[in-house]
């Protein structure tokens, strides 16, 4: 268990557990990139969405699967296979005894086409504390002022960050403390689920770099870069700390 502004966590290779809502959350899958892509390669075939989902799911066995959207790439129609991969990825999460819900990005403006089960332009976790949404736009009103208090955690993805480390890139998460957020809490911003996304290096990168409005400072964010050969999330100090020496 990691803990992420003080909330418990487990973390994996480009997806979050949240622990007390026994949900497991992945965001910008972007199906269907290879097939938009100015290439004549089928580079989707480097990646295997179902297959890394597969095996989050016999890791953690959450009740709850929520992509934080962008689950398509193509934003004015269907390229081929897609429909079939995502009927994959409902088949996988319904075989583990677990429910699906995507909240749509930018992207995904046909995914009524692809994807006929529940939405929601923000998801409130069953834990009370915890709001998933894409980030490229604020949650409506009603997902930030139910309940006694507010969430103290928001989940987005949108920006792909990745950290440089002596010059090569890693996918990473990154951790924004609530005063330097546009909500009521903490921001979790996760690394692209697919691995053919190009990550944005967050190094030099200020708050006006970033495309989510959410995210109004980032001097006291903190990176994570998933070891996945050593199984362990390495924690850096935030990037003012730690910016200049990587």
């Amino acid at each position: 268990m990691m803990q992420a502004g003080g909330h418990p966590l487990s973390f994996a290779e480009r997806a979050v557990y949240v622990q007390p809502a026994e949900t497991l959350v992945l965001a910008d899958v972007h199906l269907g990139r290879g097939a938009s892509s100015a290439v004549d390669a089928p580079i989707d075939a480097a990646d295997d969405p179902v297959g890394r989902l597969e095996d989050l799911l016999g890791r953690f066995d959450p009740q709850t699967v929520v992509v934080a959207g962008d689950l398509l790439h193509s934003f004015s129609w269907i390229p081929d296979g897609v429909r079939e991969t995502v009927a994959e990825i409902e088949r996988v999460v319904a075989g583990a005894e677990a429910s699906l819900v995507c909240t749509p990005g930018n992207h995904d403006s046909v995914l009524d086409e692809a994807f006929d089960g529940e939405t929601a332009a923000a998801f409130q976790l069953d834990d009370g504390e915890t709001v998933v949404c894409h980030g490229h736009e604020r949650p409506p009103t009603e997902c930030v002022s139910t309940g006694s208090s507010p969430p103290s955690l928001y989940v987005i993805g949108h920006d792909h960050p990745a950290l440089s480390i002596d010059g090569r890139k890693y996918p990473c998460f990154l951790s924004v403390p609530s005063e330097e957020a546009a909500v009521s809490g903490d921001l979790l911003v996760l690394p692209a689920f697919s691995q053919l996304a190009r990550g944005t290096t967050i190094n030099t990168r200020r708050a006006r770099d970033f495309q989510s409005p959410l995210v109004t400072g980032v001097g006291g964010a903190s990176p994570a870069v998933r070891d996945v050969d050593g199984e362990e999330t390495l924690w850096f100090p935030p990037l003012d700390e730690c910016r200049h020496a990587l």
